[in-house]
C-alpha cells in the first residue's frame, strides 16, 4: 500500500501529481504543518526535519520530493510514464531534475525562507533581490536551451516536465517574470487532468481535518 503524507500548496503536490499521472491507488495523509503535527515524534520518524511529502511504500520511507517523485516513475512507470525507455534520455530526465531543484527551485526558496517561512528574527530582507536575480539568471540559461515548445526529454510528458511546470508555477506566485513561451509552456503542462486531481486530493484532505 502505497501512502503519502503531504500538505496543500507545498512540494507534495509533484509527488500527489506524479501519482495521479501514473493512475495508482494510494493513500494521502494530510499532515497539518500549521498546527505543529510535522514535529510530533511520530513524524519526525519518518522525516528527520518534519516536513513534506513523506511516502511510504511497503517497507520503504522515502523523504525529498524529487526522490519521491523519480522512485514512483522508475517503480511503477513501465508502460511509458514519465521516463523515457532509454538509459541515454532517462539521464537527461534526471539531469533537468538536478537542474531545476538546485538552480530555479533554489532562488524561489531563498524568497520563501525569507518572506515568511523562516522565523521572523531569521529573516534577511536584504537577500530577497539578490534571489531574484539568482532566478532570473537560471530561467534564461534554461532558455537557452528549450525555447517551451514539445517537451524536456524526446517527444512526451516526463517527469522534468512535471517537475519544471511544477516550479514555474511557484515562480508565478512570488511574482516573477518569465520568457513568454515558457509562461505558455507552465500553462499548458498545468492543464493536464492528473494536476487538477491531485490538487483536489490534497484540498479534500485538508478540508477534512
Amino acid at each position: 500500500m502505497i501512502t503519502l503524507y503531504g500538505f496543500p500548496n507545498s512540494r507534495s503536490l509533484r509527488a500527489t501529481w506524479t501519482l495521479e499521472e501514473l493512475g495508482l491507488s494510494y493513500a494521502y495523509r494530510h499532515v497539518d504543518l500549521g498546527h505543529g503535527e510535522g514535529q510530533s515524534d511520530a513524524f519526525l520518524a519518518r522525516h528527520p526535519d518534519g516536513k513534506v511529502p513523506v511516502l511510504e511504500d511497503g517497507e520503504l520511507t522515502l523523504f525529498e520530493s524529487a526522490a519521491i517523485c523519480r522512485y514512483l516513475a522508475e517503480r511503477y512507470g513501465e508502460s511509458g510514464g514519465l521516463l523515457p525507455a532509454t538509459i541515454e534520455e532517462r539521464a537527461r530526465v534526471d539531469q533537468w531534475l538536478f537542474f531545476i531543484i538546485g538552480e530555479l527551485e533554489q532562488p524561489l526558496w531563498t524568497q520563501a525562507k525569507h518572506k515568511f517561512a523562516l522565523p521572523g528574527e531569521q529573516r534577511v530582507p536584504a537577500v530577497l533581490p539578490t534571489a531574484a536575480w539568482e532566478f532570473q539568471r537560471a530561467i534564461r540559461a534554461l532558455a537557452r536551451r528549450f525555447d517551451g515548445e514539445g517537451w524536456l526529454v524526446g517527444e512526451r510528458f516526463t517527469l522534468a516536465d512535471l517537475l519544471l511546470a511544477h516550479t514555474l508555477t511557484w515562480a508565478v506566485q512570488f511574482k516573477m517574470r518569465l520568457p513568454p513561451t515558457l509562461a505558455a509552456y507552465r500553462e499548458r503542462v498545468s492543464a493536464r487532468p492528473a494536476l487538477a486531481r491531485a490538487a483536489a486530493r490534497e484540498r479534500d484532505a485538508a478540508a477534512s481535518g
